[in-house]
């Protein structure tokens, strides 16, 4: 399964939460810095359990102030 993760954090703290993404190598696959809504876009593959614990991670990164978590799925469409 894959997972797109869209992170804001505080200002001035794009480089550092990057920084600490990018040792997260398990289930993290690519980290990039991104513009819009979100400063960090980060896919990861894993299981759902693995994507979930790795989401909670995030969110004990105090510089990280919001996430989304976009998860993928098969849909048939019959073509």
């Amino acid at each position: 399964m894959r997972a797109l993760c869209l992170i804001t954090v505080k200002p001035g703290k794009v480089d550092t939460v990057v920084e600490i993404l990018k040792k997260k190598k398990k289930i993290v696959k690519q980290v990039m810095m991104v513009t819009g809504r979100a400063d960090v876009s980060v896919i990861m593959k894993g299981s759902i359990d693995e994507i979930n614990s790795m989401v909670i991670d995030f969110k004990k990164i105090k510089e990280i102030v919001t996430t989304e978590t976009l998860i993928e799925v098969e849909v048939d469409l019959g073509w």
